[in-house]
């Protein structure tokens, strides 16, 4: 078979764009259960994983003639097969049928039985359901079992009374048999057992029976492509199906202390699984750091169409109609296989004697481990599209197995920091390294955990999101006890800057200075370049203070070295300038005022604020007029109502009620007095209340 040239992104899924979906079904065609003339194999030799749970399996083999390749899969994975099952036959040949076994809803196979047991029926629901048919049954007696044959006419429950004075009565199960001498009676209770005469009913009960054990057979399904064609051909088939997504593991070596280049080793394994039932042989594997949308349709259920019931014409009843209303018209796999014996082995510990453990405190500490030595990466790298893909050749990995591939192992950019930030720990920063992605080829890294060597010697574990080529990340893998830090509260200072008048509304421009203060105290030996996160406040803006060298939607990131021995302080300030409005009309005079006492202002706007406020003060005064009118007409209006229940209660002729009568009469006047005085008070408040808030409608100073 010649070597493959095209890659499984590229022609495989393009070529003869599904033979089965534009050919017209020519005679050869096989629908039926019928074998194929001879039976192919044709493994797989290329898995493609992706980091988004699916993975595109691909076969390769040789065909002679008319040959058909039978695939088994789990029934769950069938709608991804159908979904995306793509063929070549590369040699003059043509895909034919694929065929594979249905699955129809279980009630609906069922149903379509002469006995429907869709509902599992009791023995007397079973007998209901052959009303009609003929059978030979085995009843208990007085005189031993008794057979009896004849035709079902059906089951009745009949109420039996309580067996003694005081009990509930209780039913019993009737079948009525149509036999030669009549229509017998029978207590199903009693029937032993029964067959069906009719050999073609049993066989419909036994394939209902049968369909039922089928559908507990979910596990295995097979598929089988059919090839047609003469003499020996390549053929190839491909298919998506849901698989573990494959994780990365990293090593990092950080640089010696003292080195100048900053320079690290990052080794970076693949773990995979192999979940299918197949084993993998010398196969090209091709690892994608990328996420492709993938989802699940059911092709794989068949789905019915419910369909109206048609009444003729003239045996239809006219119903009402309803009418809504409408719209006028208008790169690629391993370098070598892979097996368990080539999978990295841990430093191995010896079992050692009590004499070998005593002496061993005198005996010369081991060199510390080169994690990076012995460990070659077997992927070849490659862009393709907008993914990443790593690919091995010739792997073998045994079904139900996983391995460790050795993918990376690359020089990079690592430079030893402390990270602090006060919501991770108050007082200690964390030890930690700025990695860049410097690994040749330039690799995508994806996401996975981090162990950190330092010295040779473990010093920790990390976390690394995925990056690409050229950027750079933070890591941290451990508390730094030679480095604390005091934070102190941040001072927060507020001042007016301006303000000015549009159209009535007063604007105020505030600015507020927040600062904060962070001492660092290096007690260790060695000089530190400690991270500052500090967070980023929507609004608010960096003034006087040393740029952050890197900026997250969240926070700032700050530089700033500690010499050993010393301590350094480190100071943040921000400010926010912000605008506050007034409308001088419904604005409290109290509100108002205060800004023609702030020098800030503008002498303009003072000016027009306390002409506005004297203005809303001589309205206050005629309002508070308005409201002392209102109270006495109140007062007089209860006093009068005093008076006239004396009045009732008195003589009408006598002096008193004379007297009473006068007093009402002078309120009366007082009334009248008292009313034509708030109603032009109410006036004159209304037209200078007009006047007020035309002006300053108009009003623009500053």
């Amino acid at each position: 078979m010649s070597k493959r040239k095209n890659s499984p992104c590229a022609a495989l899924w393009v070529a003869a764009t599904f033979t089965l979906f534009t050919m017209s079904v020519n005679s050869n065609a096989q629908f039926n259960d019928t074998p194929p003339p001879a039976s192919a194999d044709v493994p797989v030799r290329e898995v493609v994983l992706f980091s988004s749970g699916v993975g595109y399996f691909q076969h390769e083999g040789s065909v002679h003639g008319d040959a058909a390749a039978e695939l088994r899969f789990k029934t769950a994975q069938i709608n991804d097969i159908l979904k995306s099952l793509v063929f070549n036959d590369l040699d003059g040949g043509r895909v034919g049928v694929v065929t594979y076994p249905s699955q129809d809803p279980l009630a609906k196979t069922l149903a379509s039985f002469q006995v429907d047991i869709g509902d599992n029926p009791s023995q007397g629901g079973l007998l209901n359901k052959l009303r009609g048919a003929r059978i030979t049954l085995s009843t208990g007696g007085a005189n031993g079992l008794e057979s009896v044959s004849g035709t079902v006419l059906g089951v009745e429950e009949r109420e039996m009374p309580g067996g003694k004075e005081g009990e509930p009565s209780f039913k019993k199960e009737y079948l009525n048999l149509v036999t030669d001498q009549g229509i017998r009676s029978l207590e199903l209770a009693r029937v032993e057992r029964f067959r069906l005469d009719d050999p073609g009913l049993q066989e419909e009960l036994n394939r209902a029976l049968a369909a039922v054990a089928g559908a507990r057979d979910q596990d295995k399904k097979p598929v089988s492509i059919r090839f047609d064609g003469q003499g020996d051909r390549r053929v190839r088939l491909g298919y998506v199906v849901e698989t573990p997504i494959w994780k990365a593991s990293y090593r990092l070596v950080l640089p010696d202390k003292g080195a100048k280049d900053k320079q690290g080793t990052l080794q970076g394994w693949a773990i995979v699984e192999n979940q299918t039932d197949n084993d993998w042989r010398d196969v090209r594997l091709s690892l994608v750091s990328g996420r492709p949308i993938s989802f699940v349709q059911d092709l794989y259920q068949p789905l019915y169409v419910p369909r109206p019931t048609v009444v003729p014409e003239r045996y239809a009843s006219l119903r009402p109609q309803e009418y809504e209303g409408g719209q006028k018209a208008g790169k690629q796999a391993f370098a070598g296989p892979v097996d368990e014996a080539s999978a990295p082995m841990s430093p191995s510990v010896p079992g050692a004697s009590r004499a070998r453990v005593a002496g061993a405190f005198n005996a010369a500490p081991p060199a510390p481990m080169n994690v990076s030595e012995s460990v070659a990466p077997l992927a070849d790298t490659a862009k393709v599209g907008e993914l990443f893909q790593y690919t091995v050749g010739n792997v073998s990995l045994a079904r139900q197995k996983s391995a460790m591939i050795p993918i990376i192992n690359d020089p990079v950019e690592a430079e030893k920091v402390s990270i602090y930030n006060q919501s991770v720990l108050a007082t200690r920063p964390l030890n930690g390294v700025r990695i860049k992605n410097t690994t040749e080829d330039k690799k995508q890294l994806s996401q996975g955990p981090v162990t950190v060597f330092d010295g040779g010697r473990y010093a920790g574990d990390a976390r690394l999101d995925d990056v690409p080529p050229g950027q750079t990340r933070l890591l941290s893998y451990g508390i730094d006890l030679q480095l604390s830090v005091q934070t102190k509260n941040p001072q927060d200072k507020q001042a007016i800057q301006t303000g000015k008048i549009v159209r009535g509304v007063l604007l105020v421009t505030r600015k507020s200075v927040s600062t904060r203060e962070y001492s660092a105290e290096n007690k260790g030996e060695d000089d530190r370049l400690l991270v500052i996160e500090h967070p980023l406040r929507g609004g608010w803006k960096l003034v006087d203070t040393v740029a952050s060298f890197e900026t997250t939607d969240q926070l700032y990131r700050f530089e700033q070295p500690v010499a050993a021995g010393k301590t350094e302080r480190f100071i943040v300030r921000e400010e926010n300038v912000s605008t506050q409005s007034y409308a001088l009309l419904r604005t409290d005079l109290s509100d108002t005022l205060v800004f023609t006492q702030a020098g800030e202002i503008p002498p303009a706007v003072r000016e027009a604020l306390s002409k506005a406020a004297a203005r809303k003060q001589a309205l206050a005064e005629i309002q508070r007029q308005v409201d002392e009118k209102n109270g006495q007409i109140n007062d007089l209006s209860e006093d009068q109502n005093r008076i006239r229940e004396n009045i009732k209660s008195v003589d009408r002729t006598s002096a008193y009620a004379t007297r009473l009568l006068k007093k009402l009469d002078d309120q009366e006047s007082q009334l009248e007095k008292l009313h034509a005085d708030a109603d032009a008070l109410r006036a004159k408040l209304d037209v200078q209340n007009k006047e007020l808030a035309d002006s300053l409608a108009n009003l623009n100073v500053g």
